[in-house]
């Protein structure tokens, strides 16, 4: 934990060239437009993720993706037809105090009203986690945004989850757990009645988000845990260095896999879930015509 001490918490890139908040809320419609305000009002309209009336809870974490979904939201509101309000959480988790004051440096130079509450699942996935703890941390601090999300009479929980997140979970269903399986764009919470997760960020690339961030000049939070730090390497870093490698060899890969999980044909499968039910090509087998 000491090694984190040194961190320079001042809002600024490594550069030091931190553009002025006006500038930076400009270039989100302006100069990012096509990457990323557009491909940001595509979800939502497509998906119909914002609705008039809502109350979103937008979760912060201090990183990259969730950073600009903040600044993504504000100009909806400021620039869009339908009217709805927005609540920015942070979950802390336990982070250092240098962290911390990073992450709220940050938000207030981006005038991003954030409400922390502390969760302490550091602690608790350090305790019971074993080799991969991110997968534990991920469900809790969900859990602990939707708790929020619902003390504060949100109907919906907004992630940062982008493009790359969706065709790499994609790829580490088929590679590690044998089955064809997405992250969708919303879903309704089964354990707190009455809010979706939503997930605006589903067609933004990662790479635009981190070209923002270096033209913004703000120095975002990585993961921060020391938990994973002293753990075996998450899989999901292996599937994107597949993905990478793969990228180099097969043309609009990441494109293709993403259109997969748009164009599955029944017809043409083993078997499928639904609705707590397997069904076989068999149970249909006979139904079809030679």
């Amino acid at each position: 934990m000491d090694s984190i001490s040194s961190v320079n918490c001042k809002t600024m890139s490594s550069t030091g060239e931190l553009k002025p908040l006006e500038e930076i809320e400009r270039s989100i419609i302006k100069k990012y437009r096509k990457h990323l305000w557009s491909k940001f009002v595509k979800a939502i309209k497509e998906f119909n993720l914002v609705e008039e009336g809502d109350k979103i809870a937008v979760a912060i974490s201090g990183g990259k993706d969730s950073m600009l979904m903040a600044k993504l939201f504000q100009e909806l509101q400021k620039h869009g037809d339908v009217k709805f309000d927005l609540e920015f959480i942070v979950a802390d988790p336990g982070y250092h105090e240098h962290i911390r004051e990073l992450m709220i440096n940050n938000c207030e130079y981006l005038n991003i009203p954030i409400k922390i509450f502390d969760s302490g699942i550091f602690k608790i996935v350090d305790r019971i986690a074993k080799d991969y703890p991110c997968y534990m941390c991920a469900r809790m601090r969900r859990g602990a945004l939707y708790s929020k999300a619902q003390e504060l009479d949100c109907n919906k929980l907004a992630l940062g989850h982008h493009f790359n997140d969706v065709i790499e979970t994609t790829m580490m269903n088929i590679l590690y757990t044998g089955s064809f399986k997405t992250m969708l764009p919303k879903i309704r919470s089964t354990n707190f009645k009455g809010l979706e997760l939503i997930r605006p960020m589903y067609y933004i690339e990662e790479k635009y988000i981190e070209r923002f961030t270096q033209n913004a000049g703000i120095m975002p939070l990585n993961c921060a845990c020391m938990v994973a730090a002293e753990r075996i390497g998450n899989k999901r870093y292996e599937i994107k260095d597949l993905i990478k490698e793969l990228s180099t060899k097969i043309d609009n890969l990441e494109i293709n896999i993403m259109r997969a999980t748009q164009n599955v044909n029944l017809e043409a499968i083993l078997g499928w879930h639904k609705g707590g039910n397997y069904f076989s090509y068999l149970d249909f087998y006979d139904e079809k015509e030679e």
